[in-house]
């Protein structure tokens, strides 16, 4: 089947340009994650890939590693990323690092920065 544009597109693009990360939120099966992949070059699915909750755990920022922007698909499964992505975008000083997407806000136990002046929502 083939990807059929939605009207977020245009706010991604700009949000991209002007922010270090992105965060598409909304609820299940709306497109988010099919439309970032429509601006990703690479792609994280925390929920797919069985070793994540080990590499969070030895080495997180290995899976900040890509290429640009990244896409990291259900952020919320392993929400202490959100804050490896804000010091990131701080550290590479730069535009259109990550996409964050995800139907689900993490537990209310995990602390987390706001993402103020690093993720647009």
């Amino acid at each position: 089947m083939a990807y059929i544009p939605i009207i977020i597109e245009a706010g991604l693009s700009e949000k991209l340009s002007a922010s270090g990360a992105v965060l598409i939120k909304g609820p299940k099966s709306c497109g988010k994650t099919e439309t970032a992949k429509q601006f990703a070059k690479s792609v994280l699915e925390m929920d797919r890939n069985k070793q994540v909750p080990m590499i969070m755990a030895t080495n997180p920022q290995l899976l900040l590693a890509g290429d640009i922007p990244r896409l990291i698909d259900e952020w919320q499964e392993q929400p202490e990323i959100w804050n490896y992505v804000r010091h990131e975008v701080d550290d590479r000083k730069a535009k259109g690092q990550f996409i964050l997407t995800g139907s689900v806000n993490p537990n209310d136990d995990v602390k987390m920065h706001s993402g103020s002046g690093r993720l647009a929502v």
